[in-house]
């Protein structure tokens, strides 16, 4: 007999990122979870895949462009996807972008197109939806943290800044917004091979390196991510805020 308490049937989600890689994964086990979902990323022509899969699964889709670095195209997105669905319980900050490069080389344009895209966006997107879901019945947010969230990684400094503070702004918005019926909790992938961190594993030296320090002596699939993040928009996760559920192997136990 399968739980009712994780089935997210008749809510309404929307995750960012979505057109691959964890967004993609994710999309679609909030709809194999139930879930109607609106993806969301640059390029429209990019969603037409993970439309389909949303689709296939039996739930309402709906693809939307949105580039998270333009607030006022958050707002009007995220205002369109709860017309269109009926409203918003879900909502999944992925939209992320990295860049491996030594500190001292950074410069400007970098740092604001990772700070913009990862914490500013998340926080925006963020406020749209907690906008409707406070009108509404409450709702749950799912923000991707990181390993940098809690340790330093050479070469990630502007990624790690952002995830640092995405770790930051998400406690600060689970006590603000507990009074408003939303719940906002983050997941922090371990090592995932993924078109954003797919310099690193182009390193076999690294590869080795890095296995020999997770302790389940592999590295994350998809799928790993996918339960944890439909446990956490469900009821079965009613009374758990303001944390992040590391999804890395053991890794950070290790250290």
């Amino acid at each position: 007999m399968t739980n009712p308490s994780f089935s997210l049937t008749g809510r309404k989600a929307l995750v960012t990122g979505a057109s691959r890689g964890i967004g993609r994964a994710l999309a679609i086990g909030l709809a194999d979870a139930g879930a109607d979902v609106a993806v969301v990323a640059r390029e429209r022509s990019s969603l037409t895949d993970v439309e389909a899969a949303v689709a296939a699964a039996g739930r309402r889709s709906l693809a939307v462009a949105v580039d998270v670095r333009d607030t006022g195209a958050i707002r009007t997105a995220v205002d369109q996807v709860a017309a269109v669905l009926g409203g918003l319980d879900i909502l999944v900050n992925n939209a992320g972008v990295e860049d491996v490069r030594d500190s001292m080389a950074v410069d400007e344009a970098l740092w604001d197109r990772i700070i913009d895209t990862n914490l500013k966006g998340a926080f925006f997107c963020a406020q749209a939806a907690g906008r409707i879901m406070a009108a509404g019945r409450g709702g749950a947010i799912v923000n991707l943290c990181s390993l940098t969230s809690e340790v330093g990684v050479p070469t990630a400094v502007p990624y790690g800044s952002s995830k640092s503070g995405l770790l930051g702004m998400t406690r600060a918005l689970a006590t603000e917004w507990a009074a408003k019926g939303i719940r906002v909790n983050g997941i922090g992938p371990g090592y995932f091979r993924t078109d954003l961190t797919e310099p690193f594993y182009r390193n076999a030296d690294w590869q080795e390196a890095m296995l020999a320090k997770i302790p389940l002596r592999r590295f994350g699939r998809l799928e790993d991510l996918v339960g944890a993040t439909v446990f956490l928009c469900s009821d079965a996760a009613a009374y758990i805020t303001g944390q992040c559920l590391y999804i890395d192997g053991g890794y950070l136990a290790s250290i």
